[in-house]
């Protein structure tokens, strides 16, 4: 029998009482089920079925999994059934790929208010790309945009940012033929970086002024209007971030490009060495 990989579950599983006692209420209803069902994934719990060998009809008993798209052991089923469902949507044409990157002011009002920041997110990148794209200046094409949010980066630290691949052309504003990309991005940085950034601010300042934004801890100072507009004025003079790849591959290519970007998991089993007791 081989020995036992250390696995995340493994590490909720021991700490779980004392995780619990320490941050279970601050946790969301869906980041408590995460929990609770990576620590029951594949153990008796959940209960088990029956496997059989198609060549000698041995039969062994597996428990089942929790099928939650944040567990590292289920995130495979999962996003292979999303990019077969994708597949099917894709046009045999090249595509762009785009990343829309919130500035570091912005991380602790996305942490305290993740809802309303990130839907402000998608809203403003999409109003972006559809406004621009329908400009006869630009390409004058009605396009369709695939979009997928990522709140971390490579060292587990908060960092929203929106990947969106789009394809390189549309259909004219008539809907009477397609149009395809007259440079070498489909759409120019500096006037996405512009848009994206006005767009997304205006919307953050209505939802402020209607106080759906909440504010605690070290940026409890921002309920304050003075404050808030400070932080408006400075993020207004900034240059956002907006990357942009030249068009690529085909329906192909983009399987495989999406297959790096989706249903991953902040921390996998395989990036785990070891577990040990602080002193």
């Amino acid at each position: 029998m081989s020995e036992h990989r250390l696995e995340v579950a493994d590490v909720f599983r021991l700490h779980e009482q004392e995780f619990l006692e320490k941050w279970g209420r601050k946790l969301s209803t869906q980041q408590l089920r995460v929990f609770r069902d990576i620590c029951t994934c594949r153990t008796s719990a959940l209960g088990a079925h029956i496997e059989e060998c198609d060549g000698c009809s041995r039969q062994i008993i597996a428990y089942d999994s929790c099928r939650n798209r944040h567990c590292p052991k289920c995130q495979t089923t999962a996003r292979d059934k999303w990019l077969a469902g994708r597949a099917a949507e894709l046009l045999p044409v090249s595509y762009c790929h785009m990343v829309f990157t919130l500035p570091h002011e912005l991380v602790p009002i996305a942490l305290q208010n993740p809802r309303i920041v990130y839907s402000i997110l998608f809203r403003a990148v999409s109003e972006t790309l559809l406004t621009l794209a329908a400009d006869p200046r630009l390409l004058g094409a009605h396009v369709g945009i695939l979009a997928v949010l990522h709140t971390w980066n490579q060292k587990i630290l908060l960092h929203p940012h929106l990947h969106c691949l789009l394809p390189a052309g549309g259909l004219s504003l008539d809907r009477s033929r397609w149009i395809g990309c007259r440079q070498r991005f489909c759409l120019p940085v500096p006037v996405l970086r512009k848009m994206f950034r006005n767009k997304f601010l205006a919307l953050l300042a209505a939802a402020f002024r209607k106080k759906k934004l909440r504010f605690s801890g070290s940026i409890t100072h921002l309920a304050n209007s003075a404050a808030f507009d400070r932080l408006y004025r400075l993020l207004k003079s900034k240059k956002w971030v907006v990357y942009a790849k030249r068009p690529f591959g085909g329906p192909g290519h983009v399987i495989k490009y999406l297959a790096r970007y989706t249903h991953r998991v902040a921390i996998a089993n395989g990036r785990l060495i070891a577990m040990q007791m602080a002193k």
